[in-house]
């Protein structure tokens, strides 16, 4: 069977999926008022598991790969929530230090999908943790809606100290150089320009449609910037002009595109919102930039 794009979908329904995703419509409302949207013997329910990540289907980089090394470590995080689970992966052949990537995940938790992303990195050479901001509650639950609700219980102050001590934790551990970069997705994007601002020592950040930080932020920013946007993505791009008119003032080195055509989360290979072209171009650019800042 042939694999829905977001081209398959109405846009109305793909705003809509957007805010169910974001927990501004909880499931009754998204199925209510995606009852419209189907048609031809397809149900609201039908329309929800279409729009939903397929982790199998989408899989690179398998759990049993023998390139990679793979393990789950517990991180100290005083000022969070006291400790933070971590996917930590390298190359298995891999001899001397390598340079560190944080891996942050969208608002469900470390899903097989985030995983998958740090196992890619790790095969292009780095030493990579992916933290489990539901670490606290139990962890990812195997469920996407039980992973929305319970990240939505979530402290975000907490939160935030969970992954600079993460960040911590990569920058100090003996498998690394000592430099680090982060990259983070919706979510994680975010997540990845709080960091930037939080951490004087960071050595690169790359955003995927991330919420902005506020432009009184900008000057706090050492690190270059990377960042990816989506073009039907007004929930983010709406706040872009003021930041970028921050970072330009506080002469902050960073690079933006925005995808022709995509929709938020279009990195995102198990769903249809997912987008062939542009995911590789991010990812091209991604690891090029990578390499230069922290290879360098």
């Amino acid at each position: 069977m042939q694999r829905k794009t977001a081209q398959d979908f109405d846009q109305e329904l793909l705003i809509l999926f957007d805010a169910y995703v974001h927990g501004t419509v909880d499931r009754r409302g998204f199925l209510e008022r995606a009852q419209k949207f189907a048609v031809g013997g397809v149900t609201a329910a039908g329309l929800l598991a279409a729009l939903s990540p397929n982790f199998a289907a989408a899989q690179v980089v398998p759990k049993d790969d023998p390139r990679i090394t793979a393990r789950t470590v517990d991180i100290s995080a005083l000022a969070g929530y006291g400790s933070i689970k971590g996917y930590l992966v390298r190359p298995a052949q891999a001899t001397g230090k390598l340079p560190a990537i944080l891996v942050v995940h969208e608002n469900r938790g470390l899903n097989p999908h985030i995983e998958d992303i740090a196992r890619r990195l790790a095969l292009a050479g780095y030493l990579v943790l992916a933290p489990d901001a539901l670490t606290s509650l139990g962890g990812y639950p195997g469920d996407e809606d039980k992973a929305r609700e319970l990240f939505a219980k979530l402290d975000q102050t907490k939160t935030r100290e969970d992954f600079v001590a993460a960040s911590h934790y990569l920058l100090a551990h003996a498998e690394g150089t000592g430099k680090l970069g982060v990259v983070g997705f919706c979510y994680g994007g975010g997540m990845a320009h709080t960091l930037a601002v939080r951490l004087p020592e960071l050595a690169a950040a790359v955003p995927f449609y991330g919420n902005l930080p506020a432009p009184e932020d900008a000057a706090k920013v050492k690190a270059p910037l990377l960042i990816h946007f989506a073009a039907v993505d007004e929930r983010i791009n709406a706040a872009w002009p003021a930041y970028e008119a921050a970072l330009k003032a506080a002469g902050v080195r960073y690079t933006a595109y925005q995808y022709a055509g995509t929709q938020h989360g279009f990195n995102n290979d198990t769903t249809p919102r997912f987008d062939a072209a542009a995911a590789q171009l991010a990812w091209d650019r991604t690891l090029a930039f990578f390499g230069q800042t922290l290879r360098g």
